[in-house]
């Protein structure tokens, strides 16, 4: 929460208005600290009955990491639209590209209380169902369980019946997230996977499908 209150304040001196996100929440800390970074805010609006996402990015710098504060309120399918946009725009930047900047969600430990960060440039995102003939290891809106290609098991044992599993031959294998999950409950999915350590194990590819 101590850094929750910096980001309001820190947006309190740039913009002349009280901002605050609420970050998700997670037990694991993936990565504890990024150097040379801009902060990118996507905010929770409503208008009317209406859920929105406004982002802020006038801090940003192409040639640093992107630290991406999003309100945990907002629904995925609000959320990964703007992300894509702000992923392409870096990509296609030409004239001033680092190619080693990142780009980083954050999130808060509840455990150790301290901010943590998990990284996502790689990760090319789509609207939509994978291939058929891809192997989807999908995630479904606040539920236990996620299904290794439509078998569902407990996401405790996801490592376990990944592994388990027999290919005759290897397809390529994908993550699809409910467009009406979190995105509090997507980062924690998300901690999941850097856990089990599933992004490193080929041939898992980092495509996500939101659907």
């Amino acid at each position: 929460m101590k850094y929750l209150s910096l980001i309001a304040v820190l947006f309190l001196i740039s913009c002349g208005n009280k901002e605050d996100i609420l970050l998700p929440k997670s037990d694991t800390t993936i990565i504890s600290d990024v150097k040379d970074h801009s902060p990118i805010y996507i905010f929770f609006r409503t208008e009317g009955k209406d859920t929105l996402a406004e982002v802020n990015r006038n801090n940003s710098i192409i040639t640093t990491n992107w630290i991406l504060n999003i309100d945990k309120r907002l629904p995925l399918k609000l959320v990964i639209p703007e992300v894509m946009k702000l992923q392409d725009k870096k990509r296609k930047e030409k004239a001033h590209q680092n190619e080693n900047a990142e780009n980083y969600y954050s999130y808060a430990d509840s455990v150790k209380e301290n901010m943590a960060f998990i990284p996502f440039t790689k990760v090319h995102y789509s609207i939509g169902k994978p291939k058929s003939n891809d192997f989807v290891i999908s995630f479904k809106k606040a539920n236990n369980l996620v299904w290794l290609n439509g078998r569902a098991v407990k996401k405790a044992d996801l490592l376990q019946e990944f592994f388990s599993t027999t290919f005759i031959n290897k397809p390529r294998i994908v993550m699809q997230f409910d467009k009406n999950m979190s995105y509090d409950e997507y980062i924690q999915n998300k901690v999941l996977l850097r856990k089990f350590d599933l992004y490193s194990v080929n041939p898992i590819l980092p495509f996500e499908f939101i659907y």
